[in-house]
């Protein structure tokens, strides 16, 4: 389901785009249905940089899969974009598995977890043109706080010692 009927056709549009230039739909359709922001679960493969979709973020019930022959491979393909909220490295070897995470240019990373976890005090955000700041615990107050540092002498003037 997406948030309104706008951002169903901005998600169904991106789907569109990438099965008219040859992206197979694995699962679901791609497209909306009554009343306008239900969006069955979509999964894309052979999805390739000429598709809006490979640069964007989809915010709906799509996801692209794509196939890698090496980390290194996995890492640039994940790093092909512009934005970077969140990303999950799923592996049967932690030790393999934490390095690619650590290579990813994203805000979030979970390594065989889920990619929505949102807990209070862990800082939620993105980089690129993932979003501004974080939110959550001190780092999101941070985020949204410039620190000043301002003195104020009552009387006279400041002695300096000589």
């Amino acid at each position: 389901m997406t948030s309104n009927e706008r951002a169903a056709q901005r998600v169904t549009a991106l789907i569109a785009d990438a099965v008219a230039k040859g992206a197979r739909l694995v699962a679901g359709n791609g497209k909306a249905e009554e009343p306008g922001t239900l969006i069955a679960p979509t999964v894309l493969a052979d999805v390739t940089p000429d598709m809006a979709v490979h640069h964007g973020e989809l915010f709906g019930p799509a996801t692209s899969i794509y196939v890698a022959d090496s980390d290194d491979e996995a890492v640039r393909l994940a790093n092909d974009t512009p934005h970077g909220l969140t990303a999950g490295v799923i592996s049967e070897n932690l030790a393999a598995g934490l390095p690619v995470a650590r290579r990813l240019r994203t805000g979030i990373v979970h390594v065989n977890d889920q990619t929505i976890g949102d807990e209070p005090q862990a800082p939620f955000g993105g980089v690129g043109h993932s979003g501004y700041g974080r939110f959550g615990g001190q780092a999101g107050a941070e985020s949204f706080t410039d620190t000043r540092w301002i003195t104020v002498q009552s009387e006279g003037h400041a002695h300096f010692p000589i």
